[in-house]
C-alpha cells in the first residue's frame, strides 16, 4: 500500500495520474475525465514539469513526467 501524504505527495500522485491519462490519450484518443481535455493535460504537464510541450507531443510529456516521479523518489504506474 501507497501513502501520499503533504504538498509534494498531492503532486506526485496528480503526476502519475497525469503520466496514465496522457499515455490512455496518446495511444486510444479517449479522455479519463472532462477536465483532463488534450491541451489540459499538456499545460498541467508543463507545469509539473516545467517544460513546454506542444500539441500532439502527448508521449514527449508522459516521458517527461515519468522522469519526474522518478527525480522525486517514487516509480508510480
Amino acid at each position: 500500500m501507497t501513502t501520499f501524504t503533504g504538498t509534494a505527495g498531492v503532486s506526485t500522485y496528480q503526476a502519475i495520474v497525469l503520466k496514465s491519462a496522457l499515455k490512455l490519450y496518446a495511444r486510444t484518443g479517449m479522455k479519463v475525465n472532462r477536465a483532463y481535455t488534450p491541451t489540459n493535460m499538456l499545460k498541467l504537464a508543463g507545469q509539473i514539469t516545467g517544460q513546454k510541450f506542444k500539441r500532439g507531443e502527448y508521449m514527449p510529456a508522459h516521458d517527461a513526467l515519468a522522469e519526474w516521479i522518478e527525480a522525486n523518489g517514487t516509480t508510480g504506474e
